[in-house]
């Protein structure tokens, strides 16, 4: 083989290992999964059995109308013995496709307060009600990485 064209050999090699570098550091150890919400809940005393009542009911049905509509991935209840009096003792999980999921958030939850409620003047009584018998602390959204 020439020297010409060993050269050439080596620079394609060169040329090859250079490109194929960055390709390598932007792999990560993990890939990003579902978006997941979670609504931090303090019932009332004495109100838990009453909020658990209502998100048997209308919550469950929301939730419900929102998986159906693609809106959301799952959704369920957790529930916590609370530190002090301002720790949730209700959490309330939501899990999202990804974060695109979030857009439109309102139009997608007044379809939903319609679908269920009546009227979005409606769903928004029935949430200032709530406020008798619970307290949101907070919300919090998350992503799930799935190592590889």
């Amino acid at each position: 083989m020439s020297n010409q064209l060993r050269a050439a050999a080596y620079a394609a090699l060169v040329a090859l290992v250079c490109a194929s570098v960055p390709a390598l550091a932007d792999d990560h150890a993990y890939t990003e999964g579902p978006v997941v919400n979670v609504a931090m809940i303090r019932t009332v005393d004495g109100k838990f059995d009453d909020y658990m009542q209502w998100l048997d009911t209308t919550w469950k049905a929301e939730q419900e109308a929102e998986k159906k509509a693609g809106y959301i991935v799952s959704y369920e209840v957790l529930t916590l013995n609370p530190r002090g009096p301002n720790d949730p003792d209700v959490l309330l999980i939501t899990t999202y496709k990804n974060w695109a999921a979030l857009d439109d958030g309102l139009a997608k939850s007044d379809a939903v307060a319609k679908q269920v409620e009546g009227s979005v003047a409606a769903s928004n009584q029935s949430e200032a009600d709530r406020a008798k018998i619970r307290t949101v602390l907070g919300q919090e959204n998350m992503q799930v990485l799935r190592l590889k």
